[in-house]
């Protein structure tokens, strides 16, 4: 009797301590991230991050119950990230000579600490070690814009005589006209385009929704795609606005695939060739045009400012680097109008 007493007593003691293990608390954030309606891409970096942090602390002897997880475990692996080499650890790819992105480490840290946020609001820990931790800032990164010129080489290196190519024209105006994320692209459907109101209504980040208004030319390609260019469904539960070949949603990678192919062929150097790109091109000639940074916010589907503002201080710098260029210039034929005149 005294010995089935004491089974059970241990049993119950393994249940609590494994009850704040992290990993069966990844599992519980998994599923209250899915009910609460969070994207598939947060939780994904969410949970990759917890895995890495995991790893780190089974392989360094270090207590991986969250209640024993301190901001001196939190800083060791801070180091570790900013040490390892990108894609260690990777089961099929080898790890490169480069560390990990200031970006990367910055991303992975603020989606542990979020975690972290969780825990204390369903009241597993009283609080966060992260309120002692600081998270190094991310490096400032220039995403330069595409120019008017590589814009027009882009649209004139699509054949928009074929079905796919009218597509892909239409996609790159669309991506130019409204500075969409690329998934907010592929999710659009039929009957969230409204040509007579010039306005898409968009599903972005959280399942929030906004209209997004299109300009004339936009939307004489949408009604040209529409009824003249798009394949027909493969079946009748497909109603997304681009389609692949085979009458499928046309998906993310298959985009980024296609701007790259795009890019090469119109020779188009110093900007990457990708959905952000386009993005950011967008956000920076709204600015140009007197466009406010409130709205532009809303156009862009940001919860605040903050990442708008970052357009705005790119726009700064790049208008800084065109003014002092053009001083420079002037500068040369100042200097050279003056030797010219001491030399006759």
């Amino acid at each position: 009797m005294a010995g089935q007493i004491e089974g059970q007593l241990r049993q119950i003691i393994e249940e609590r301590s494994q009850a704040t293990e992290l990993d069966r608390l990844i599992q519980g954030y998994r599923l209250c991230a899915r009910s609460e309606g969070k994207s598939p891409n947060t939780i994904t970096l969410t949970t990759t991050a917890l895995s890495f942090l995991k790893e780190f602390l089974e392989a360094n002897d270090l207590p991986t119950d969250v209640t024993l997880i301190g901001a001196r475990e939190l800083r060791r692996f801070i180091l570790h990230l900013q040490e390892v080499k990108a894609w260690t650890g990777h089961p099929y790819i080898r790890p490169r000579d480069r560390g990990l992105s200031g970006h990367s480490v910055n991303c992975y840290l603020r989606s542990i600490r979020a975690f972290w946020s969780w825990l204390v609001s369903e009241e597993v820990i009283h609080s966060s070690p992260w309120i002692k931790v600081k998270i190094p800032k991310p490096p400032k990164k220039v995403i330069p814009a595409f120019s008017e010129a590589q814009i027009r080489a882009l649209l004139g290196a699509i054949d928009r005589s074929t079905r796919e190519g009218f597509r892909d024209w239409t996609v790159i105006l669309t991506l130019l006209d409204t500075g969409l994320r690329v998934t907010e692209l592929t999710n659009l459907r039929l009957e969230d385009v409204d040509l007579d109101e010039g306005v898409l209504k968009v599903c972005g980040k959280g399942a929030k929704e906004r209209m997004v208004p299109i300009g004339a030319r936009v939307q004489r390609a949408l009604w040209r795609y529409v009824n003249r260019y798009r394949r027909q469904p493969i079946n009748g539960l497909c109603g997304n606005l681009f389609l692949s070949k085979s009458g499928r949603p046309l998906p993310k990678n298959r985009i980024e695939a296609l701007l790259k192919i795009y890019g090469k062929k119109a020779e188009v150097e110093g900007v990457r060739c990708s959905p952000h790109s386009f993005r950011h091109s967008f956000a920076i000639s709204y600015l140009r045009n007197g466009g406010d940074v409130f709205t532009l916010q809303h156009l862009l589907g940001h919860t605040t400012l903050q990442m708008t503002q970052r357009y705005l201080q790119s726009l700064s710098d790049e208008d800084a680097v065109r003014d002092a260029r053009d001083s420079f210039l002037k500068l040369s034929i100042l200097i050279d109008q003056a030797l010219d005149l001491k030399l006759s």
